[in-house]
């Protein structure tokens, strides 16, 4: 569902940021990347969510190119950023019918989405209250339905934890392993490994953007006997 075909990319010409990277996320994969800061997680996602552009190679989600279709592509995905901050005036339902709008969610199935996630993630008495006045978690809390509002077969997540409380975050990767267990797909950057570890049918690691490993735990775990994958990681990102 998601494909990176020889994928690079440089700013202003001097820093690159990817090197011919190359993977891909079929359905019902729940998918871990990760890497050292500043090895190329967050510009992989903005690439893959349309934000930015490659100089070279090609991306495609669900079937359709980021650049050659991009409104279909974006149609097929849910975004979490890493920074929750946006549209702060905004009360948090005006917000969710916002989004509700662009991607033309119905209205009364866009009620029943709102109610049913804002309750799971205890969110329903913030709704009719500015963003502003939000703490971060809760903010946090409202991309992720924001995210999840049309229904995308692509979740894309870049380190979707980060100020969840103990119970959201359990929520979200509960919804994380439902979504892959009905044949679509989450792609999610994270440095918290003990997460990648037990939620993740496959891990991507990279640093510097070139790719160290892609494929399953069990098959990363099998070539290093008898040690997790933080002391994996630790190891491969000392190497390079």
């Amino acid at each position: 569902m998601i494909e990176f075909k020889g994928v690079s990319k440089t700013y202003n010409g001097k820093v690159k940021a990817l090197d011919n990277l190359n993977f891909t996320v079929g359905k019902g994969e729940l998918v871990g990347f990760i890497g050292p800061n500043g090895s190329g997680k967050t510009t992989t996602i903005k690439l893959l969510s349309g934000v930015l552009v490659p100089d070279k190679g090609t991306i495609s989600v669900n079937g359709f190119d980021v650049k050659k279709e991009p409104l279909k592509a974006k149609a097929s995905i849910g975004y979490i950023p890493d920074n929750p901050d946006v549209f702060l005036r905004l009360k948090g339902i005006e917000f969710l019918n916002f989004i509700g709008d662009v991607y033309k969610v119905p209205v009364d199935e866009r009620k029943k989405t709102i109610e049913n996630l804002a309750e799971r993630f205890e969110l329903t008495q913030a709704l009719n209250s500015q963003i502003l006045s939000y703490s971060h978690g809760m903010r946090q809390k409202l991309m992720v339905i924001a995210a999840l509002l049309h229904k995308p077969e692509v979740w894309i997540l870049d380190e979707p934890m980060t100020g969840l409380d103990p119970k959201s975050a359990f929520e979200l990767k509960q919804m994380m392993k439902e979504h892959t267990q009905s044949g679509n797909s989450v792609f999610f950057s994270t440095h918290v490994l003990e997460v990648a570890e037990k939620l993740c049918d496959k891990v991507i690691i990279i640093k510097k953007g070139h790719k160290l490993y892609d494929g399953t735990l069990a098959q990363l775990e099998k070539k290093n006997k008898d040690k997790n994958l933080e002391d994996i990681f630790l190891e491969l990102t000392d190497k390079k």
